[in-house]
């Protein structure tokens, strides 16, 4: 049996989103936060809010993680749930003051590192890599929307 050509791509792609996920989960718990914290408070910055349909589909947290998470921030006073406006039988989830003033704080200060992680790459190597992913996430995608 002939090995998939695109074995050592996915090895590859694993490893690359491993190392991400560990730079990027070292800095932000300097923060207090677990990544899916920080993704729904960066999501949520600089917005009047979302239902939590919205978020998830923004922050890719599955619905049940999502709830867990927004709870956990919740005790924390990092956010609120409110009556959406539109529809009585829906909540928005908001940042409160401490989350905001988190947001300010931590949003900048992990751009920054994720930038110092980066600082190798130059403007055309990051765009060829984002053309590459681009072009595999859309093959990905074409195959799922058949299913």
């Amino acid at each position: 049996m002939s090995r998939a050509p695109f074995l050592p791509m996915l090895r590859e792609l694993a490893r690359c989103f491993q190392s991400f996920e560990a730079c990027s989960a070292a800095q932000i718990r300097e923060f207090g936060l677990t990544p899916a914290q920080f993704d729904i408070l960066a999501t949520l910055g600089d917005t009047p809010g979302m239902a939590p349909k919205e978020l998830g589909e923004k922050t890719l947290i599955t619905k049940g993680t999502l709830t867990g998470v927004v709870d956990r921030m919740a005790a924390k006073g990092l956010v609120r749930r409110s009556p959406s406006p539109q529809d009585g039988r829906s909540q928005i989830v908001r940042l409160t003051r401490r989350g905001e003033t988190l947001f300010d704080k931590a949003f900048p200060a992990h751009l920054a590192h994720l930038g110092r992680a980066l600082a190798s790459l130059t403007a055309e190597d990051l765009s060829r890599i984002e053309t590459a992913m681009r072009t595999l996430r859309m093959a990905l995608d074409a195959v799922g929307a058949k299913r």
